[in-house]
């Protein structure tokens, strides 16, 4: 039996993305065309989705390229967009707003390569994130016990998920792909002997924006 699902999107292809610079809560300036327009394939896919099986929750955290993307799947599925500030991603410090290759030069590799070390002044560290990130998913997974629950996310997130509920040490999230409107999909089950187990579904699954990548 199917107590609750999890579903989280990336955010559609932002500016910052194509940038190549670090986007920050300072400095984010929110999806690209390109971006609205992967963000408004995937609502129309999760929507058929939606009418099978009604989402009842949809999340995303404050910064921007969030909230438009957040406000495509809400729109599509009519359904209000809840803002929560805990579903955020890293905070960047200092590095908000910078090339991402020269954030990556002067630390010697990306957010996970020193993963107890802050990549910048004033920033998380990697596994300091993860913890965070975790708890704010554990405590909405708590208070919403027996719903089904859409999330514009970071990448980061998604990951930060993976390391929860397959109760990973933090290290092994860090080769996962997560392209952005992707859907990752998990599922609380519990069996006949009343035993619960998180199943992953699906990861990275892009297929709605197939019609995007051909030449």
């Amino acid at each position: 039996m199917i107590v609750t699902e999890l579903l989280l999107v990336r955010h559609g292809e932002a500016q910052c993305n194509v940038d190549g610079v670090v986007g920050g809560p300072r400095t984010c300036t929110g999806l690209t065309t390109l971006g609205r327009r992967q963000m408004t394939l995937a609502a129309t896919r999760l929507t058929a989705a939606h009418e099978a099986e009604p989402f009842t929750h949809v999340y995303a955290g404050p910064r921007r390229r969030l909230q438009e993307s957040g406000q495509i799947l809400a729109d599509a599925l009519d359904l209000p967009l809840i803002t929560s500030n805990n579903l955020d991603g890293p905070v960047h410090g200092e590095a908000d707003g910078k090339p991402w290759h020269q954030v990556k030069t002067a630390f010697q590799g990306g957010p996970h390569a020193h993963p107890d070390h802050p990549w910048a002044p004033g920033s998380d560290t990697w596994n300091g994130y993860l913890k965070l990130a975790c708890a704010a998913l554990a405590d909405l997974i708590h208070s919403h016990r027996g719903a089904r629950v859409l999330i514009a996310a970071h990448g980061e997130t998604v990951l930060a998920a993976h390391t929860m509920l397959l109760d990973l040490r933090t290290g092994l999230v860090n080769g996962c792909t997560v392209d952005h409107a992707s859907i990752t999909h998990w599922q609380l089950h519990r069996n006949r002997f009343d035993d619960e187990r998180w199943m992953l579904l699906r990861h990275n699954d892009t297929a709605h924006l197939s019609d995007l990548e051909r030449p």
